[in-house]
């Protein structure tokens, strides 16, 4: 049995690491790990749109909120990882650092598209819970019964003034409902 007043032991082996950061921090604490301790990091982060009140706006984000991937040696570095800028701490489950297979981070990158970066659209489909973004209807909300001329105008079924309204609208005027990050692993549509 192990003495738990003993120090911790790391492995002497390089491998990818989870690493947990402040909140919206993520990419920062990875360049700034890599650019002053030479340390490989992954940060995968989505770009998607979002309905607000001045209309569509960008948004980036990473895809794993206050997580990022580095590939380092345990026992040579854990100390300057968990005290870089942002790091709250390096992911262990019971004391044992939490270990990501080549494989997995190699499958993320995949899903990625090889890009630190993925931008995210939603592409409209009969059934799809949307948002009108602009015009007269801004704000709200109805489901896609049809999309005509080729995708750029989409017959959507509103609901206001106590009764279900079919109006037809500009795809570019609506926003998905659909989460950004349950698209990363599904193919863009061509």
């Amino acid at each position: 049995m192990p003495d738990p007043l003993s120090a911790p032991t790391f492995p002497d082996v390089e491998g990818w690491y989870v690493v947990h950061t402040r909140t919206k921090a993520e990419h920062t604490a990875a360049g700034m790990m890599k650019s002053h301790l030479g340390i490989e990091t992954y940060c995968p982060r989505i770009r998607f749109q979002r309905a607000t009140k001045r209309g569509k706006i960008w948004f980036v984000e990473a895809l794993f909120p206050s997580y990022f991937f580095a590939r380092f040696t345990p026992v040579d570095s854990i100390r300057a990882v968990r005290h870089s800028q942002n790091v709250l701490n390096v992911v262990d489950f019971g004391g044992q650092l939490a270990h990501v297979p080549d494989e997995v981070i190699a499958t993320i990158q995949e899903e990625m598209e090889g890009q630190e970066i993925r931008e995210i659209s939603a592409p409209l489909q009969p059934g799809d819970a949307v948002e009108v973004t602009e015009g007269p209807m801004r704000g709200f909300r109805g489901i896609v019964l049809s999309l005509h001329s080729g995708e750029e105008r989409v017959r959507i079924l509103l609901e206001f003034l106590g009764k279900q309204n079919l109006v037809e609208v500009q795809a570019h005027n609506l926003l998905s409902d659909k989460s950004a990050r349950s698209l990363v692993s599904t193919p863009p549509r061509h």
